[in-house]
């Protein structure tokens, strides 16, 4: 028994040999396929050039340099290659470890002067006696605005030839290319997170001072009804202050706008009609925080409170194929189409003002800036509207898009 099972084992683990050996020789054959030498050497750059680009998109940091630097030394063809910031030896790979510190010295010039150098075997004197290294390539690396937050070092075992040096030097300037847009990466992020402030900062005053006095005034006539409106005051602050996440789902956003229209219903009665028209299949579809929810507080605040009568805001979320469609339309007394646009004209160039009636500027621009800037310019807001003709406000949003998920 045991005689079979090993030789079951045997067969198995040939088998298994054999299968890796093959698939080698697909990938090999598939690359070759590629059909000439130029053509080939072009995949290998770009794909090594790929692989060390992710984690350089991530910024300058120990964890990023350690997953680039192999790949960048491969583009190099250096014996060796290290990535260093301001103050620190990031990651080396090859060979020059126990040159660490002379090529961290070295680095720390060329961050300092901003000028690439060339090391030679009198710079990097060593008391081994079979020590390879002859030489080095410290080249800068360049924020977006000019800022050297680093180097590449590409270290040699002979004299540092002309191909080596500018090699380094084209391959330092790329790399800086990658840290500068991982610098506009985190910049948009940040401006995001601003827009979102300023908005919550342009939308809540209002509305908690009206919702406090709404609720004040069922403290003694409707304890009961005056509780239930300060727990719904309570998530919708919840949801509309909360630290993180660019991205929510249309049923989150739904939610908190429920019980926003909850608590303005308290304040105007039998004034305020809601109207909802919500396909279920659209509800999981990810669209930028508080991107919805501004625009019934627009529709309310702007279009119904100075109506006399009645008002209705409608709210309707529609499948369209590869897209949501969705729209915020109120029969409020509307605006002139042209002092509509002139506002957001001059805050976007800066001369707004944000009060007043500018205020419905401020959310409608802030909404129609963040959705461009996330699924590009086709998606942009549009605004029907008229004296005395009530607004329209309607978006398209995609139900998939790359690198957007709720709660990111």
């Amino acid at each position: 028994m045991a005689a079979n099972l090993s030789a079951v084992v045997g067969v198995v683990s040939l088998v298994t040999a054999l299968t890796a050996a093959l698939l080698a020789v697909l990938r090999l054959r598939a690359r070759r396929g590629i059909a000439t030498a130029t053509q080939r050497a072009t995949y290998e750059v770009l794909h090594t050039a790929g692989l060390a680009a992710e984690p350089l998109r991530a910024g300058l940091s120990e964890a990023g340099a350690a997953k680039a630097v192999r790949h960048l030394r491969a583009l190099v063809g250096a014996a060796g290659l290290a990535l260093t910031d301001a103050e620190r030896l990031l990651a080396l790979d090859g060979r020059g470890t126990h040159h660490g510190q002379q090529l961290l010295a070295a680095a720390q010039r060329t961050v300092e002067t901003g000028r690439s150098t060339v090391l030679g075997e009198q710079d990097l004197h060593c008391d081994r006696v079979d020590c390879p290294i002859r030489g080095a390539v410290v080249a800068p690396l360049l924020a977006a605005d000019g800022r050297v937050v680093g180097a590449l070092v590409a270290v040699a075992d002979s004299p540092p030839p002309p191909g080596l040096v500018q090699a380094t030097l084209e391959t330092a300037h790329w790399a800086g290319n990658q840290l500068a847009l991982a610098e506009l990466d985190s910049s948009r992020e940040r401006l995001a997170r601003a827009e979102i402030r300023a908005l919550r900062a342009q939308i809540s005053p209002h509305f908690i001072y009206n919702a406090l006095t709404a609720i004040g005034s069922f403290v003694r006539t409707d304890p009961e009804r005056a509780r239930e409106l300060i727990l719904e005051f309570a998530e919708f602050t919840r949801y509309s202050f909360r630290a993180h996440g660019e991205f929510t789902t249309l049923a989150e956003e739904l939610r908190s706008i429920d019980r926003y229209l909850t608590i303005e219903r308290a304040r105007f009665g039998d004034r305020l009609q809601v109207r909802l028209q919500i396909a279920p299949e659209v509800l999981p579809v990810t669209l930028p925080f508080l991107c919805l929810q501004p625009l019934v507080e627009n529709a309310v605040r702007h279009g119904l409170s100075r109506k006399p009568g009645t008002g209705m805001v409608s709210i309707e979320a529609r499948d369209a194929g590869a897209e949501c469609h969705i729209t915020v339309e109120d029969d409020g007394v509307g605006m002139d189409p042209t002092t509509l646009t002139a506002g957001i004209a001059e805050l976007a160039r800066g001369t707004g003002d944000p009060g007043d009636d500018t205020g419905q500027h401020v959310g409608l621009s802030n909404v129609d800036e963040r959705l461009r800037s996330v699924f590009g310019d086709r998606f942009g807001l549009v605004v029907e509207t008229g004296l005395g003709s009530g607004t329209k406000v309607s978006m398209r949003v995609p139900k998939f898009h790359p690198g957007v998920r709720a709660g990111s």
